[in-house]
């Protein structure tokens, strides 16, 4: 058994070496991003909004709920197969979704107002909320995103 894992592993770093890390490591990450659809809800929400302007209001809770949870589910499995498959080529995007993951049309993300992202040497600290542990406080200095 010993013998037979480190076997394994010799296999595994070689295949590493070889390949590199950057298409394994971009088509983990994609799965990973796609197999969490589902709880980001990003796909429901754009398909109803998007129903909802196209189709009127009184189709956008039901035929663009379903429309948008078929897309969740298609986008979840997708994301096991890559996840599954992520050590092993080819490592280009799937052509039936966007990489990217969707959001409404309402909506633009960016990144977080926090240290992390935007940090300040001048002045010795940087953005980020005033007072996260008060549940409604918006107010954040340095709001540049």
């Amino acid at each position: 058994m010993q013998r037979s894992l480190s076997l394994l592993f010799s296999f595994v770093g070689l295949g590493i070496l070889l390949t590199g890390c950057v298409g394994p490591e971009k088509k983990l990450g994609r799965g990973i991003n796609n197999f969490t659809e589902l709880a980001r809800g990003g796909e429901i929400s754009r398909s109803m909004e998007q129903t909802g302007i196209y189709n009127g209001a009184d189709v956008a809770y039901t035929t663009g709920f379903l429309h948008g949870f078929n897309r969740s589910l298609a986008r979840t499995a997708i994301g096991a197969f890559e996840i599954v498959t992520s050590p092993f080529p080819p490592y280009d995007d799937v052509k039936i979704f966007p990489m990217n993951p969707v959001y409404p049309s309402a909506y633009a993300p960016g990144l977080p107002d926090d240290s992390m992202f935007a940090t300040d040497v001048s002045s010795g600290f940087s953005g980020g909320e005033v007072a996260p542990f008060i549940p409604g406080s918006r107010f954040r200095v340095f709001d540049e995103h």
